[in-house]
Parts: C-alpha cells; structure tokens; sequence
C-alpha cells in the first residue's frame, strides 16, 4: 500500500513537472536561441535543460514562477554548451583538424576494405535481420519503431540487433582471414 502511494505520488510529480515544463518550452526556447548561434544547438541545450531541472525539480519552489526558475538553469547549460565548443575550437586551431583530415587520408584504404566487407556480409543477412540494421543505422529509426514494425518487443530487438551486429562482426573477420591467407 505504501508503495503504491509512492508511484501514485511519482506519477502526479511527473505530471506536475511535465505541464509546467511544457507550458514554458517555447519560452525557454526562444531564450536559449538568443544565446546559441543556430536552432539545432538551441533544442539540444533545451534537451539538457529539461533533464536538468527534472534532476532538480525537487528543489522547485512552486510559490515562484517557472520559466524563470528553468531560463536560469538554460543560462547554465548554454554556458557550458559555449565552453565545450570554445574547448573543441580550441583544439581545432591547435592542428588537430588537419591532424584528423591527414590520418583519415592515411586509413582510408583500410576502412574502403572494411566498408567492402561489411556491404558483403550484409547481402549475406536474411532479409528481415538486413532491414533491422538498415532501419537502425541508416534510416535512424528508434527501437521502439523497429520493435513496433516487426512485432517484437523492444528487449527482443535489442537482443536481435546484437545477434546481428555479431553475426556481422563474424563474417567480417572470416573474410579478412580469408584475404590474409590469399
């Protein structure tokens, strides 16, 4: 009885949480676009700032208005969104990116063969176990929109996915035996 009263009050926490965050998206958002230069970063930083005051919503004093309680934690995110990308600029103009684009040059035959190897082995894969992989890593569905289409739960394609990933891995190292002892 106490633990349904618990998830009783968990639910209606989420709930709370959810119409106050909801009802400020927009504003937080427009907030966040004028710190960022582009409206992807700004739903990124909107996306973590969500998180973040969830984490906190405890400490949420429902006597004081919410968007500016949530605008102060969107200000700390787009902060440390500003200095992850000063970091990474920073080690960009360091020669890293020309360091990158060299030792990308470099592997490039190499990774040419192991793209030519796994396009084989994926002709090699039943149909359905192909348009798993093909629904996942190229068309970037959800797991839930791949378990959904074929009908399985969203454990059993998990499951099946890394029995695909292995069954590929298995025929990729087969085929490098293969051409190494060639």
């Amino acid at each position: 009885m106490v633990e349904s009263g618990k998830q009783g009050d968990d639910a209606l926490e989420r709930q709370r949480f959810l119409s106050l965050f909801l009802r400020s998206e927009r504003e937080i958002f427009r907030y966040v676009a004028a710190l960022v230069p582009n409206a992807s970063d700004a739903e990124d930083i909107v996306q973590q700032t969500a998180i973040a005051l969830w984490e906190k919503f405890d400490s949420y004093d429902s006597t004081r208005p919410f968007t500016p309680w949530a605008c102060r934690f969107a200000l700390n995110k787009a902060r440390q969104w500003t200095e992850r990308r000063k970091r990474w600029q920073a080690l960009l103009e360091n020669g890293l990116a020309e360091e990158i684009v060299a030792r990308r040059e470099e592997l490039k035959p190499q990774l040419e063969r192991r793209l030519s190897r796994l396009e084989g082995c994926l002709e090699k894969l039943p149909e359905d176990k192909r348009s798993l992989v093909e629904g996942y890593y190229y068309k970037r569905q959800t797991i839930e929109a791949l378990a959904e289409a074929s009908g399985r739960t969203v454990e059993a394609t998990y499951k099946a996915l890394q029995r695909v990933r292995q069954s590929l891995q298995m025929c990729i190292e087969g085929a490098n035996r293969t051409e190494g002892a060639t």
